[in-house]
Order: structure tokens, then sequence, then C-alpha cells
């Protein structure tokens, strides 16, 4: 009787695993139909995008840096 009550007993359980199984094939189908819609970008836009974000990225660094250089520099006066 505990069985019918809580969801079917082993037959609910499969039910169940059979539908999470179909929703996650559903999934994957639709990621492979949006990847189709997708607008790779092409060698020159991508060199370009790269350069962009390399630059970006190195000036970045150096503006931390600086920042941890001039802060390293106030604490040290502070603590003389």
């Amino acid at each position: 009787m505990e069985a019918t009550k809580s969801g079917g007993g082993v037959v609910g359980f499969l039910a169940r695993i059979g539908a999470g199984f179909r929703r996650t094939g559903g999934f994957f189908s639709d990621v492979l139909s949006e990847l189709k819609k997708v607008r790779w970008p092409n060698r020159k836009e991508l060199t370009t995008y790269s350069v962009v974000v390399l630059t970006t990225v190195t000036l970045l660094a150096i503006f931390v840096y600086v920042v941890d250089l001039g802060i390293s520099a106030l604490i040290n006066l502070i603590l003389r």
C-alpha cells in the first residue's frame, strides 16, 4: 500500500528516471540547435578581439601593480 501512496513504487521511480533522461536529451538537442545559430568570428575578428583582451589585461595588471606599490609605500611610511 505504501508504494502507491509515495509515487508509484518502482514503476514510478523508473518513469521519473526515464523522464529525466528525456529532458536531458532534449536539453542537449536544444543546445545543438542554438549552436547552429551562432555567428562565429572570422580570423581577423578573432585576432582583433584577442589583442584587445590581452592589452586590457596587461594594462589592468600594470595598474594594480602600481597601486599595490603605492599602498605598500604608504603603509611603510605610516609604520616607521
